[in-house]
C-alpha cells in the first residue's frame, strides 16, 4: 500500500492509470476503521483495478465543534487493516491540504429538498460539509466507481446528487449496512457508548424491526408513535423516526401498500448520537 499525504503527489500517482484505463475505485473514510468499511474495501476490490481509500475527519460537516474534537483517531490500527486488505492506495491527507483557503466562507451547494428534512434539519450546515470536502476528494481521485454505506442513506443521496451537479461520470455503489450480532449497525462513533449504553443500543434495531413487521397499508404515526416510546423506555432520546419514501425520503403518512419506503431513526443514547435505517418494502 502506497500512502500519499498531498493531493499534488496523488494525482501524479493516479495518472498512469488513468492512462491505462484502469478501473479507479474509491473508499472515503474519516478512520476509526471497523468491518463496516471492510466490507466496503472487499467489494470495491472485487468491482476495481485499482483501489483507493482516503482518511479525513472533515471539520466542516460537524455542526457541533465539540463532536469533531470527539471523533475517534486510530490512524495507526487503520493502516494496519488497510495493509491486511491489501488496499492499493491510502489518501490522508491534512485540513490544510484539502482547504488551503481555510474553511470560512467556502461554496454553497443547492441541494433543494434534501437539506430540510432528517439530518438535514437536525444537523445544520452537515450537508454543506459533506459537499464541500467529497467535490475536492472526488477531484482528486476521479474514480469510475465510488462505494458508501447505507448506513448514511440520505448522505447517500446528497452525494449522488453532488456527482451530478459536478457532473462525475463514475458509478455509484451503496453497500448494504453491516450490523453486529445484536443488530447494531457498525459505526465508528459506537467506540464512544458506554458499557450500559452498548448494551440498550441495539433497540435502535429492533424498533425499526417492529415497524417492518406490523407494517400495513393506512396511517404510519402509531408505527413511529410506538417506536419512538420504545426507544425512550430502552434509554433514548429521539430525534427522529421518519418512515419515507425510499427514492425521495418525503415523509409518508399514508401508506398504499405497493410504494417503496423506508424507516430512518435517530437518537441519542448518552451524548453519543446513533443513525439507522431500514427498508421497509423491496
Amino acid at each position: 500500500m502506497i500512502l500519499f499525504r498531498k493531493a499534488s503527489d496523488l494525482r501524479d500517482y493516479l495518472f498512469k492509470p488513468r492512462l491505462d484505463e484502469q478501473l479507479i475505485g474509491f473508499v472515503p473514510t474519516m478512520g476509526a476503521l471497523h468491518e463496516g468499511h471492510m466490507e466496503l474495501i472487499r467489494v470495491a476490490k472485487k468491482a476495481t483495478d485499482l483501489l483507493v481509500v482516503s482518511i479525513f475527519v472533515n471539520p466542516t460537516q460537524f455542526n457541533d465543534p465539540a463532536d469533531f474534537k470527539k471523533y475517534p483517531v486510530t490512524i495507526e490500527t487503520d493502516i494496519q487493516l488497510l495493509e491486511a486488505a491489501q488496499v492499493d492506495i491510502l489518501f490522508y491527507p491534512s485540513v490544510d491540504d484539502l482547504y488551503p483557503s481555510g474553511t470560512a466562507e467556502l461554496e454553497h451547494y443547492e441541494l433543494g429538498y434534501l437539506e430540510t428534512l432528517l439530518e438535514g434539519s437536525s444537523r445544520p450546515g452537515h450537508f454543506q460539509g459533506v459537499c464541500q470536502v467529497m467535490n475536492r476528494l472526488l477531484q482528486m481521485v476521479q474514480p469510475n466507481h465510488l462505494f458508501m454505506g447505507q448506513k448514511d442513506y440520505q448522505q447517500c443521496m446528497v452525494v449522488q446528487e453532488l456527482a451530478r451537479q459536478e457532473k462525475f461520470h463514475l458509478q455509484f455503489h451503496a453497500i448494504p449496512t453491516v450490523r453486529e450480532q445484536d443488530g447494531l449497525a457498525m459505526s465508528s462513533r459506537n467506540r464512544r457508548l458506554s458499557a450500559s449504553d452498548r448494551q440498550a443500543a441495539p433497540a435502535l434495531f429492533r424498533s425499526m424491526n417492529k415497524i417492518k413487521d406490523d407494517l400495513r397499508p393506512g396511517n404510519t404515526a402509531q408505527l413511529i408513535n410506538t417506536a419512538e416510546k420504545s426507544l425512550e423506555e430502552a434509554g433514548f432520546r429521539v430525534d427522529y423516526v421518519s418512515i419515507a419514501d425510499a427514492s425521495t425520503l418525503e415523509p409518508v403518512t399514508e401508506w398504499n401498500g405497493q410504494q417503496p419506503i423506508i424507516v430512518l431513526v435517530a437518537a441519542f443514547l448518552g451524548e453519543v448520537r446513533l443513525i439507522d435505517n431500514l427498508l421497509l418494502t423491496r
